[in-house]
């Protein structure tokens, strides 16, 4: 699973907690303004906006903490 962040964003921070009491481990890519990840972001998923999530296993992608946090949790049933 990967997360893409970015420092001090409160939604990011929502995620990445609800990861650990969860016990969801991510690879952490974190956006600092680098065109790269940014690209990234936009041909992924048509924004520039974190936290973005990739379930690399289940090929599923979404933005959202709230929608995030919910998948979490529904795959950790």
């Amino acid at each position: 699973m990967v997360l893409y962040v970015r420092e001090h964003c409160p939604f990011c921070e929502v995620v990445v907690e609800a990861g650990r009491k969860l016990g969801v481990e991510f690879d952490v890519v974190l956006d600092i303004g680098d065109s790269v990840v940014r690209s990234e972001l936009i041909m992924r998923g048509g924004k520039a906006q974190v936290p973005y999530f990739r379930d690399t296993e289940r090929g599923v992608e979404m933005y959202e903490s709230a929608d995030i946090v919910r998948y979490l949790k529904e795959m950790r049933r």
